[in-house]
């Protein structure tokens, strides 16, 4: 479980890098459509990780917790262009 922990936390840095570029290079509306791909992208590749590594167990766990955890982030960031003027 330990190096799904690695995949897991890498997908979040990238979830949070592109929320970050999306607020800082897009208008609000834009940044908003912007986290529904990096949703949808944080998904996709934990399954691509999933397939290369071979590794089943525990696939629904570790798509539970990279999509938990990207939404999450995705809200905050969310949150954050709405409380800003």
């Amino acid at each position: 479980m330990k190096k799904d922990w690695l995949y897991i936390s890498l997908v979040w840095g990238l979830v949070s890098i592109g929320a970050v570029l999306a607020i800082t290079v897009l208008d609000k509306d834009d940044a908003i459509r912007a986290f529904g791909v990096l949703a949808a992208g944080a998904l996709a590749l934990v399954s691509l990780v999933n397939l290369f590594t071979s590794h089943a167990e525990g696939i629904v766990t570790r798509l539970i917790l990279t999509a938990g955890g990207s939404y999450a982030i995705l809200a905050l960031a969310g949150l954050y262009i709405f409380i800003t003027p």
